[in-house]
């Protein structure tokens, strides 16, 4: 590395040479200027293109180096404030793609994942629904605006981590409204190095079959049965809740201490549901998650 720069360093001086250029500057030229030796070099700005901050034009035997339009530097953490309303507001307005550049800004600036699902994402989503109970959007525009933000939410699964094998979440959302919550989680535990498997929407699959059919998938993404096993349950329903996790506690009760359930909703206090963990804050069921891993090390 040069000069002893981190990839977060490398990101902002890549900013500061190439912004406001027309022109592009070759990879001979940047590394010139950062002071990094040529190969090591090429091997950041390949990184960076694929991550989405670079893009290259071939002229002859030159590869010339962009600027993707929209970049810009944050500092963190003093500037996560700034982006809280700044997201819903691209949001609101129908600004797509300045809503994932904001995304991608934010990670180049190394800002944590985590803090932008759950203090930038999560606050979006909620204020979605309000709109819409509101009667101030329909159901037309709140479709688009959920899908915008489960686009930004794939930005966050696309970057590269290293999962730990035994480390397996399993996250379902019992109903369409908590879908886009579901798909919160499984971004989360992506970053926290889980090896995750989203099953989206299941609200389609509530029949006696259900729980053969999802022992079998069990059988599929954990066939070594190493670590632990948590199955997450996503709803805005009693009902949701009440089905799936009396189709999947009798197979945690075979696995043991290896296999663990978790509810993530509304739960009325005269309901009673077996499970290990019944919350309606995401950040509760991450953190219990974390804790059961490390205590079965």
């Amino acid at each position: 590395m040069g000069r002893g720069y981190s990839t977060e360093m490398m990101r902002q001086k890549l900013i500061s040479i190439l912004e406001g250029s027309e022109t592009g500057m070759s990879g001979v030229e940047i590394s010139g200027k950062i002071g990094v030796n040529r190969i090591t070099m090429t091997k950041y700005l390949k990184v960076f293109a694929a991550e989405g901050l670079l893009r290259q034009k071939n002229i002859g035997n030159i590869t010339l180096w962009f600027l993707e339009p929209g970049q810009e530097s944050y500092n963190f953490p003093d500037d996560y404030f700034k982006i809280i309303p700044l997201y819903l507001d691209y949001l609101v307005k129908g600004y797509e793609d300045q809503v994932y550049s904001l995304i991608r800004n934010c990670l180049h600036s190394g800002a944590i994942v985590n803090r932008l699902i759950f203090e930038v994402i999560l606050p979006a989503i909620n204020s979605v629904k309000n709109l819409y109970d509101e009667g101030k959007i329909g159901t037309a525009e709140q479709n688009l605006l959920r899908t915008t933000i489960s686009k930004s939410l794939q930005i966050f699964n696309q970057l590269q981590v290293v999962s730990d094998p035994k480390k397996n979440i399993v996250v379902i959302a019992a109903d369409v409204q908590s879908l886009l919550f579901s798909e919160a989680a499984s971004s989360a535990y992506h970053s926290d190095g889980w090896r995750v498997s989203h099953l989206g929407d299941m609200s389609s699959v509530v029949n006696i079959l259900f729980d053969l059919d999802f022992q079998k998938l069990i059988g599929k993404i954990w066939k070594q049965k190493s670590g632990i096993l948590i199955v997450v349950i996503f709803s805005q329903t009693d009902e949701g809740l009440n089905f799936f996790a009396d189709s999947i506690n009798p197979m945690i009760k075979k696995s043991g201490k290896h296999m663990r359930l978790a509810l993530c909703g509304k739960v009325s206090k005269k309901t009673k549901i077996d499970s290990d963990l019944s919350s309606d804050k995401l950040e509760d069921i991450l953190q219990w998650s974390q804790t059961i891993s490390q205590n079965l090390k």
